[in-house]
């Protein structure tokens, strides 16, 4: 008994740490994409193959995205938009940054859901713009959960000055036009550690 009493402050500290501990992003289960329309009628969906992310215990998240991941498909394609779209070597990555209160998350059951209306803020090319997202948070278990967009955040190019090198994108690949504003959609996983 005495042996069952010492062991249950830290049974207990246990069973608590997850929803005081920080969360790190799974960059292997999550997804970051965005839509693409050229010449008025094609769509295209490309990615970002490289995500680093984190939820402190107060509750600030950031997403790091290496651009230089971007992944549509098209081996030129990816090294255009890299060179000349987003100037990786000048700006290798793009952020995300929310503060979020977690509270509401923590006390979700097992596969239980939440909407959170978040204001956030992107970074591309040096160059912020701030965004209210509509997110979709589930419990996946003690230890992950789960943020979905439910609608895409609608990025514009030229609030992060990405008319120029959109241009460029269009005159190399003899485009009619490439529609400015792209839908972005994201499915991040975050792990308790």
């Amino acid at each position: 008994m005495f042996k069952l009493l010492r062991l249950l402050p830290a049974l207990l500290l246990a069973l608590c740490l997850p929803a005081h501990a920080n969360w790190h992003l799974d960059g292997e289960s999550s997804r970051l994409s965005f839509i693409t329309g050229k010449n008025g009628d094609t769509a295209e969906v490309h990615r970002f193959l490289v995500l680093h992310g984190s939820v402190d215990r107060k509750g600030a998240a950031g997403l790091r995205i290496e651009v230089d991941s971007v992944s549509s498909g098209v081996p030129l394609r990816d090294e255009r938009m890299r060179d000349d779209l987003f100037e990786v070597d000048r700006f290798a990555e793009a952020t995300v940054k929310a503060q979020i209160d977690l509270r509401p998350i923590n006390d979700l059951a097992n596969g239980a859901q939440i909407e959170l209306r978040l204001p956030l803020t992107v970074t591309l090319r040096g160059q912020s713009h701030s965004y209210n997202a509509l997110l979709l948070a589930t419990r996946l278990d003690e230890r992950r959960f789960q943020v979905v967009t439910l609608e895409p955040l609608i990025l514009n190019a030229n609030d992060f000055g990405l008319l120029p090198g959109l241009e460029g994108l269009r005159k190399f690949a003899k485009l009619k036009s490439i529609n400015p504003t792209v839908p972005v959609n994201a499915v991040l996983i975050f792990n308790a550690r």
